[in-house]
């Protein structure tokens, strides 16, 4: 069997498996456009293997890394799903109080990559709080095609509320100073900016490929943001030249970046969408924007 390489799929392949990510196919769907590439010795087998996630192996900072203490807390959200599970992860020092970062998942809940991005939080001198919206359904199952399923069940407005609940939750936290900002994903960056819309006291927001507010919502928004695209992401980027003149319009603080060559979840290690260069880049701007709002 032929050993796959990012720079053997062709774009067509991260676009289908982008539209599958996303509940635009079904599992049926997706491995029956997906076999038209499982050419010259490729199956289809390796090429579903090769594309999806691969967290463990790709684990930025381990569960039990010693700079760090992480541990799973429950939380009210009463406005959303009631309690709600999350991660919680902080610096092992223990004199001084941090600014604090919630970390929000992907339409399939808090899985192994999301967690990591907590603790990676921590490991740069925050309190991060990731949570699982799927808590009320049981919590993030263990695999994402599962997730996403569970996740669909949900109302996102709903949902929203379980964030807004986390960031009261971080902003009381004795080991928080009370300044806080918010980083995500995907639908996570639909949060991220969404956060910015409902919460005024937010310090920061760092949507990664994430759905826009309405210009109504827009002209809400009080904390400085840090927008960041994938070039070849064409469904999220569609929405962006609204966003930006709600933005300038309303005299808002943002910058947004766009990674050239690089497709919508470049910034997660566990598939081949993922590229090195630019979510390290990414990942450095927005704990530079953080430690400079949080504060």
């Amino acid at each position: 069997m032929k050993s796959l390489k990012k720079e053997d799929l062709k774009q067509e392949v991260f676009d289908l498996y982008d539209d599958y990510a996303h509940n635009k196919l079904d599992r049926r769907q997706f491995i029956e456009k997906l076999s038209l590439y499982a050419v010259g010795g490729i199956t289809v087998t390796s090429l579903l293997s090769f594309i999806s996630p691969n967290y463990f192996d790709n684990l930025v900072v381990k569960p039990d890394d010693k700079r760090i203490d992480s541990e799973y807390i429950n939380y009210d959200s009463p406005k959303g799903g009631g309690t709600i599970k999350g991660l919680l992860s902080k610096p092992k020092k223990k004199s001084k109080k941090f600014p604090g970062v919630i970390v929000v998942h992907e339409n399939r809940g808090l899985n192994p990559y999301i967690e990591d991005v907590g603790r990676r939080a921590a490991t740069e001198g925050f309190i991060s709080l990731a949570p699982d919206a799927l808590t009320p359904l049981g919590g993030y199952p263990g695999n994402d095609d599962e997730g996403r399923t569970m996740q669909r069940k949900r109302d996102r407005n709903e949902m929203l509320e379980d964030f807004i609940a986390a960031y009261n939750y971080l902003k009381n936290h004795k080991n928080c100073d009370g300044n806080i900002g918010v980083v995500g994903f995907c639908f996570g960056g639909w949060i991220s900016n969404m956060m910015a819309v409902r919460v005024p006291t937010l310090k920061a927001a760092v949507p990664f490929y994430g759905g826009q507010p309405s210009a109504e919502e827009t002209a809400k928004i009080k904390a400085p943001l840090m927008l960041q695209f994938a070039e070849l992401d064409k469904r999220v980027n569609a929405g962006w030249p609204d966003y930006e003149k709600a933005l300038k319009a309303n005299n808002i603080e943002h910058t947004a970046h766009f990674y050239p060559g690089v497709n919508h979840g470049f910034h997660n290690n566990s598939t081949p969408r993922y590229d090195e260069p630019a979510a390290n880049l990414a990942w450095e701007r927005t704990i530079d924007f953080f430690k400079k709002k949080l504060k």
